[in-house]
């Protein structure tokens, strides 16, 4: 497996300020420069994987765009009937019960990305076994490349997944790097984790077209990241 840290002072980092900045914080139109609320809209650029803040008005140029940049999707999508063992899960390869994956059409391959106190690391997957989850899953055959992901909570006792959009997860990177602390995370940053998957799954509808799975916890429901200790976010590596 092929880590990579990504350099804070590039690409989507240069978004994370944005993406976790409080509610009540103004932010401008990088198009156009007029203010934007809370609840603005972000552009990707592709090759570059920076997020841009955009107001209405400027995302309509996007939404049916082609070439370098796309217009990130609002919308968020809880799948209860989610398939993956913990086999299959150990088979990606990651050293820490949270992930997101994305197709780059840069790169034509799934990106695996997990947070760490640095910042978001990219990890290279095995193709046979993202192959095996798409199977058991179609849904993950119908993600908008480069903008929507499959974004896995599996810390603790947890089982979460969801589509997400791509700002979203990169909002969930910035959330552990602002607030981690010292070598184990400390209780703000498991806090801001938890507080970050009931806010998503309120705002999720639910994936029904695989059912529903029984044996897994309600998704909206606050999680407990915590099981096991704080040490359960950041686990022993794999070779």
């Amino acid at each position: 497996m092929n880590n990579t840290s990504f350099n804070p002072r590039h690409g989507i980092f240069a978004k994370l300020r944005c993406l976790t900045k409080s509610y009540n914080q103004s932010e401008q139109c990088e198009y156009c420069s007029v203010a934007v609320g809370a609840q603005h809209r972000h552009i990707l650029e592709i090759a570059s994987r920076k997020i841009s803040c955009t107001c209405d008005a400027c995302a309509l140029l996007f939404e049916n765009a082609m070439g370098g940049r796309k217009l990130i999707p609002r919308d968020s999508r809880a799948l209860s009937g989610f398939q993956m063992t913990d086999a299959e899960w150990e088979s990606l390869g990651l050293p820490i019960g949270l992930a997101f994956f994305f197709r780059s059409s840069a790169t034509r391959r799934v990106v695996g990305m997990y947070p760490s106190p640095a910042g978001a690391t990219e990890s290279l997957l095995p193709l046979r076994s993202w192959q095996a989850l798409e199977q058991a899953n179609p849904c993950l055959l119908e993600l908008e490349a480069d903008v929507e992901a499959l974004l896995v909570n599996r810390i603790g006792t947890a089982r979460e997944y969801y589509i997400a959009p791509i700002d979203l997860c990169f909002e969930l990177v910035g959330l552990i790097r602002l607030h981690w602390r010292g070598f184990s995370g400390g209780d703000q940053v498991f806090q801001k984790l938890a507080e970050f998957f009931t806010r998503l799954g309120g705002v999720s509808h639910s994936g029904s077209e695989q059912g529903n799975t029984a044996s897994e916890p309600p998704l909206g429901a606050p999680t407990s990241p915590r099981a096991g200790g704080t040490g359960a976010l950041m686990q022993k590596s794999h070779a």
